[in-house]
């Protein structure tokens, strides 16, 4: 079955990939807030992960590395990524957290979307929320919550 798969071998790919699940599914920015407890990270494929968040994924890449889908439930839109590897992970959260938003992040796996999102995905897969490099300082607030200028911003929505 891997060689059914397509391979994405630069980081250039796999920054693309993370550009774009982050562009099309969050705000500005995210405050850094405390989640309520969560329960034990949890682990599996793409699918069990899905299915534990209670998603039906909409596989976007299939590739060795790094397999992605989007989900929609009660809480919002999401983006659901597994990786081979914690470096390809690793590199994939560094590329992405340039651009905002809320990660939930996983042992090789990251959910990506507005903060009410990830805080609600937490509840069910566990794991670390992390926040990306606030991108709404044009807007001069500092704030961060996704609040603000929507100028420059056409897509997130």
């Amino acid at each position: 079955m891997r060689t059914e798969r397509r391979r994405i071998t630069t980081p250039i790919a796999l920054a693309a990939l993370a550009l774009t699940a982050v562009a099309a599914l969050t705000g500005c920015g995210a405050d850094d807030e405390e989640a309520p407890d969560a329960p034990e990270t949890a682990t599996g494929t793409l699918e069990q992960l899905a299915a534990k968040a209670e998603c039906k994924p909409n596989i976007q890449t299939d590739a060795e590395e790094l397999r992605q889908a989007n989900c929609t439930t009660g809480d919002g839109k999401y983006v659901l990524a597994t990786f081979a590897t914690d470096r390809g992970q690793r590199e994939w959260i560094n590329e992405a957290n340039d651009y905002g938003g809320s990660y939930l992040v996983g042992r090789k796996w990251v959910a990506v979307g507005d903060e009410k999102v990830v805080a609600a995905l937490r509840g069910r897969l566990g794991g670390t929320v992390e926040a990306g490099s606030s991108h709404d300082q044009h807007s001069g607030s500092g704030s961060g919550g996704g609040g603000g200028s929507e100028e420059g911003h056409s897509g997130h929505h």
